[in-house]
């Protein structure tokens, strides 16, 4: 009777101790796995949120390099229309200084033809108005004859002198027409070649930060890359699957799913232990009892 109760004591021993090594097992497992969890769960938020800061420092820098590349494709645009206005204004001037040239020559030559032309008549004017003050009366049947030539020379002078007068407003004009325009020309000319200047220097600061720009972006997606390798890493560390692989694939198991089955397992193995505590304490008391009966028969 004893051999046969101390051998139940040590099957009921060595299945309780199996059992609490399972527990114990599981409790470690799942600590251990509580542990994973939130260092994934920190990791993988902490990384997507820096992704995402990474993608939208990249907008941003996109979004300038394009705002910046526009401004300076328009502004060069805008260089080269100011150019070509240049280029045909400076030919629009150059063709005035050279009419106003001809013209002041032509001008200058008539003018001398004419003053000659009305020097001569008025010489003339002198010669017949001396002449016939001082003739004598023996001339005086040609007087009437002299004063029609000297009023027909006084008319052609007054023509004369009417021309010269209108010529010489003429070119005063034209030469006052030229200078406005040129002063105009210059003006314009001074304004768009410092608006050049000045869209030009624009236009290469923008360049130049663009490519800054380009650059910082080349970095950030350097740095993206770099984040999203070890979110690769993350999702193979910390996405667990379960069953094994086989021709229908594997199912993936979520950790609050083995949470439920580690618990539910911890429990059905303290239940076990409980009841096999409650059979070693039924055991204890039989052999309690039987030993009592036999010191009584004794």
């Amino acid at each position: 009777m004893h051999a046969s109760s101390s051998s139940a004591d040590d099957v009921f021993g060595k299945v309780k101790g199996l059992i609490a090594d399972m527990i114990e097992r599981l409790e470690s497992e799942a600590e251990a796995d509580a542990t994973h969890k939130a260092f994934c769960d920190k990791e993988l938020a902490e990384s997507n949120e820096k992704k995402a800061d990474k993608q939208a420092e990249i907008q941003k820098l996109q979004t300038k390099i394009d705002q910046m590349t526009a401004r300076s494709s328009q502004l060069k645009s805008e260089v080269a229309a100011l150019q070509k206005s240049l280029a045909e204004l400076a030919a629009s001037q150059a063709q005035m200084d050279k009419l106003r040239r001809e013209e002041k020559a032509a001008f200058l030559q008539n003018k001398a033809d004419m003053e000659q032309g009305l020097e001569g008549i008025k010489l003339a004017l002198r010669v017949l108005n001396d002449y016939y003050a001082k003739a004598d009366k023996a001339h005086a049947s040609a007087d009437g004859a002299g004063h029609g030539i000297i009023g027909l020379l006084e008319v052609i002078e007054s023509d004369f002198s009417q021309a010269l007068a209108e010529f010489t407003s003429v070119e005063e004009t034209a030469a006052a027409e030229y200078d406005r325009q040129s002063k105009e020309n210059e003006i314009e000319k001074v304004t768009k070649t410092q608006d050049v200047k000045y869209k030009n220097k624009e236009a290469t600061d923008l360049d130049a930060a663009t490519s800054e720009a380009t650059s910082d972006r080349s970095s950030v997606e350097t740095e993206l890359a770099a984040v999203q390798e070890y979110l690769d890493s993350l999702a193979a560390q910390c996405i667990t699957t379960g069953g094994n692989m086989g021709t229908e694939g594997h199912n993936a198991e979520t950790y609050e799913q083995r949470v439920a089955r580690r618990t539910s397992e911890i429990n059905g193995l303290k239940q076990a232990l409980n009841i096999l505590d409650g059979e070693a304490s039924f055991v204890q008391t039989k052999r309690r009892l039987s030993l009592r009966g036999v010191l009584h028969t004794d």
